[in-house]
């Protein structure tokens, strides 16, 4: 079957790995840390690579191959591999694909932990960072220099949802021989496929809606075939490698990854309108909002909105503080994607590492709170914010 012309909801169900002799409809899990040779030339063949087929479970495995081979297709690349964990991505992408010497732009407003990994981490081996306002394009073409490699941006950003235009990004990307790399963590192929704008590699912490449970840790990385193995050379070596467990929970999140991203957007934009109305909400960052300044752009490069947003409650930190305390159901958790609504306060966890000074310019003020809409009737998420609301 040529799963490259069905859509991205199909090959979320049904691509990937051909059923085994048992004849198994569900996928099957390979708990197996290694895997067993017809003959000695035969293993010979396989670890120098001029075999195809398992090797050893730190970097292959049929189960996770699975994973892989749908999310490519998904996300319209030509491969994927599967990390550790969302950080694991980005961390392996850039060991991969980078040199000392080398220079990154990244947005001004990506996650907190990305932040530390480039100026900590990546910084002591001798890759620079620049950051630049995710929507200014001037600021990203004046950030060049002749030893930028690549660019990296969230669009939608956490927690703004501030929108960037991929095409534009990606063009001034190529124009200097540099990459693009998109984390697609809020929108899913479900809602945005960057390559279909130019990005070469799409990152994804498939924690998130993938799983969309809040049960497993992973990440992955997409994009052309030659990129792609270089990522794995460094997993092979390094090991931050998606289990084969978490790999078979996330073939579980993607069978139903359209059905969820669907109503996550639907319940997040009947939450961000409420908001909108209450007298104690000051600011509302959701790009399904007209009023948002990244709405109509999001509206032509993505297919809906997603389920996050965040807003800006009168009073500070401690107006935002009682308003997550006064909650009785929802989840007060840094984590997102999940059937389950969670609230937390960036200035504090997400996003508690950066100075005061990224803060401000990151735009994560001490009033603000951010919401990952979950599954659950949006009259309930309503009733339970308005109870600190209400009383502020």
């Amino acid at each position: 079957m040529n799963w490259q012309d069905k859509g991205p909801a199909t090959a979320a169900i049904r691509a990937g790995e051909p059923r085994s002799a048992q004849g198994e409809h569900s996928e099957a899990l390979y708990l197996t840390s290694s895997f067993v040779f017809e003959s000695a030339a035969q293993a010979a063949a396989r670890f120098a690579g001029d075999e195809p087929g398992n090797v050893y479970a730190r970097y292959t495995n049929p189960t996770v191959s699975t994973f892989e081979q749908r999310l490519a297709l998904m996300e319209g690349t030509e491969a994927a591999v599967g990390t550790s964990s969302g950080m694991a991505a980005i961390l392996s992408t850039c060991m991969a694909l980078l040199q000392q010497g080398d220079h990154i732009i990244a947005s001004r407003n990506i996650f907190g932990s990305t932040t530390v990994l480039f100026n900590k981490y990546l910084g002591r081996f001798g890759v620079d960072v620049t950051y630049v306002d995710l929507t200014d394009l001037d600021a990203w073409a004046a950030a060049f220099t002749p030893r930028t490699r690549l660019l990296f941006a969230e669009t939608p950003s956490n927690p703004l949802n501030d929108v960037v235009d991929i095409r534009q990004l990606a063009d001034l990307a190529h124009a200097h021989d540099a990459w693009l790399a998109i984390d697609n963590c809020f929108c899913t192929p479900i809602l945005q496929r960057p390559a279909e704008y130019g990005a070469d590699l799409v990152i994804h912490s498939a924690t998130k809606f993938i799983d969309g449970q809040g049960r497993a840790m992973g990440g992955a990385v997409c994009g052309r075939q030659e990129q792609i193995e270089e990522v794995v050379g460094f997993l092979r070596s390094a090991g931050p490698t998606m289990s084969p467990f978490n790999a078979w929970v996330f073939l579980k999140g993607l069978e139903t990854l359209q059905v969820r991203m669907r109503a996550h957007s639907e319940h997040a934009m009947q939450l961000a309108r409420w908001l909108q109305q209450h007298s104690m909400v000051e600011t509302v960052h959701y790009c399904g909002l007209p009023e948002h300044p990244g709405h109509a752009l999001a509206s032509r490069q993505q297919s809906g909105f997603g389920g996050v947003l965040s807003f800006v409650v009168r009073g500070g930190q401690p107006a935002a503080w009682h308003v997550i305390d006064a909650t009785q159901f929802l989840s007060i958790t840094a984590n997102l994607g999940d059937a389950k609504t969670t609230i937390t306060h960036p200035a504090t966890t997400t996003h508690g590492r950066l100075s005061d000074e990224d803060k401000v310019a990151a735009g994560i003020e001490p009033g603000l709170i951010r919401v990952a809409v979950g599954l659950e009737d949006p009259e309930d998420i309503q009733q339970d914010l308005a109870r600190g609301l209400d009383s502020l």
